[in-house]
């Protein structure tokens, strides 16, 4: 607030203490997230890289899956880009399983995400209502399970550093729905333009949602939102068989959104459903782009959140708009 950069009151209502702000591109940071990420794994075949973000990675026309693959010495794997906006990469993660699952000689999946909200073209405080955008990448190995640990079916998801054998969290059930007819959220009523940011020197998501809000109303969003929320959280709890008041079930995480959207949009839906704690994190890195849903895993996992048995759900959300949500535990 004393460089002018955000209002007092947005602060407030924003919750978050800081923001990260990188000096590195957005792959190169996810290059180091994936090294630490494999070494913490230990060695085994890693046939596909999978790399999700949401805004500009530095070139135009380019792959960053293949550059990030490359630097990783994964010469012999298939990299993927995977863009779904913030939801990528939970998107992402899906992805990873499902071919995994199709094709085991791959072995395992590298799934990174990657986001850097640079000026001039971003304005990480102002860009968006209800959220301010971190600089940051995330990573995780995607494997099958050991079916000799005694485990439930499904895969194990390392994140960061220590993601290895039994510390490793268990990827129970992952649930997708979506809302199309909310994309114009993020278009407005701007025409089709030849280049990026040939309508506005800036990424504006506020004029494009203030578009769609006085076109659509409010309660189109909100009704839409309230709907799918609850939609994919029961899906993904039955997909695995659990009960919504199971005591195993300790947490749910958010994504890193501004506290007073979590607390209007998220909350109140959620704490109808489950019993289990709501976690809002996020507020020492702001909204992280694709990375929301593996940086929530990153935090149970890292902060051994966890215990043997215990369950928690990881929600991610992204424009478009599209809600996925995972939900992982100790074996």
């Amino acid at each position: 607030m004393a460089l002018g950069l955000i209002e007092e009151e947005t602060a407030g209502e924003l919750g978050y203490d800081r923001l990260p702000v990188a000096d590195l591109s957005a792959p190169e940071m996810a290059v180091l997230a994936g090294r630490a990420a494999l070494e913490a794994a230990g060695e085994g075949p890693t046939g596909l890289v999978l790399h999700s973000w949401m805004h500009y990675q530095g070139h135009d026309l380019w792959s960053a899956p293949h550059y990030i693959a490359d630097r990783l010495g994964l010469g012999d794997a298939l990299p993927l880009g995977i863009q779904q906006v913030c939801n990528g990469g939970a998107a992402a993660v899906e992805t990873a399983i499902a071919r995994l699952l199709a094709e085991p000689a791959l072995g395992r999946a590298l799934v990174t995400t990657a986001d850097r909200f640079a000026e001039p073209g971003f304005d990480r405080w102002r860009g968006d209502y209800g959220i301010a955008y971190g600089d940051g990448a995330t990573a995780l190995v995607v494997h099958p399970l050991d079916r000799d640990t005694g485990a439930e079916s499904g895969t194990e998801s390392g994140t960061g550093e220590g993601a290895g054998g039994s510390a490793d969290l268990t990827l129970y059930a992952i649930a997708t729905v979506a809302a199309p007819a909310l994309e114009r959220m993020h278009r407005g009523g701007d025409p089709f333009s030849a280049a990026a940011r040939s309508i506005s020197s800036r990424v504006d998501m506020r004029r494009t949602k203030k578009a769609f809000l006085a076109a659509e109303g409010m309660e189109a969003f909100t009704r839409a939102s309230g709907d799918r929320l609850r939609r994919v959280v029961r899906t993904c709890l039955a997909d695995a068989g659990l009960d919504a008041a199971d005591p195993r079930l300790r947490y749910v995480v958010m994504p890193r959104l501004g506290r007073k959207t979590i607390d209007l949009a998220y909350r109140p839906a959620l704490s109808e459903l489950t019993p289990a704690e709501i976690l809002a994190t996020g507020r020492d890195t702001g909204h992280l782009g694709a990375g929301d849903a593996a940086a929530g895993l990153a935090e149970l996992h890292h902060d051994k959140m966890l215990e043997p048995g215990e369950r928690a759900l990881v929600i991610s959300a992204g424009a478009g708009f599209t809600w996925s949500c995972l939900l992982v535990g100790k074996a």
